[in-house]
């Protein structure tokens, strides 16, 4: 299944709110799918599929891309759901994401694709670059580049960055401070539930 391209709000009123896909809110709080499952049972099955598209369309993933990450999550020590978060969350367009420079993961995707962002100086166009502690992210010395993020850093506030990251405004820069914790995931999901459906799989 290739990466969603259709409406974004239908999937945020089915799945709920899903920050990285989009930053629209719905103006009807009526939810349908809490309406159908007063009348219906839920599945176990069902259960677990949705906490797994929550994952996939939130960090805008293909369903083989989200399944090689749980595979390589499987081989890391701990928690497998903790693994495969931490993995998502560390990727470029993420990154970028959450330092503010974009308002979606899919437009943080489109800045680092079209070469606007640098690592530790170099050019990196490959949104699923995991950052790692001390990487340095900035904007490259375009004017177009530095136009389309400062308008988006104007909007953001010191408070809702996550405590693993520092941004400077000023100089469009970015700094990982250390692996984000899943304290700091602001992701209502379970990611267990999604650890066990790809099980089932197997």
């Amino acid at each position: 299944m290739s990466r969603y391209r259709g409406p974004r709000l239908k999937i945020v009123r089915r799945l709920g709110p899903l920050p990285g896909l989009t930053n629209k809110t719905l103006k009807s709080k009526s939810n349908v799918s809490n309406q159908i499952s007063g009348k219906k049972k839920i599945s176990q099955y069902r259960i677990r599929l949705e906490e797994k598209q929550k994952l996939r369309f939130h960090y805008g993933l293909s369903e083989r891309q989200l399944l090689r990450y749980v595979y390589i999550a499987r081989q890391t020590k701990g928690s497998t759901g903790q693994a495969l978060l931490q993995l998502l969350e560390m990727r470029l367009d993420n990154t970028v994401f959450r330092l503010g420079m974009a308002p979606t993961i899919p437009a943080a995707r489109q800045l680092v694709s079209h070469g606007h962002i640098a690592v530790n100086g170099k050019s990196v166009n490959i949104p699923s670059y995991g950052c790692k502690p001390n990487n340095i992210i900035t904007v490259r010395d375009r004017n177009k580049s530095r136009t389309l993020v400062q308008k988006n850093l104007t909007t953001v506030h010191q408070s809702e960055i996550s405590k693993h990251l520092t941004i400077h405004t000023t100089d469009q820069q970015g700094i990982v401070n250390q692996l984000i914790d899943r304290e700091s995931i602001n992701l209502q999901i379970n990611e267990l539930l999604v650890v066990e459906y790809y099980s089932r799989q197997a």
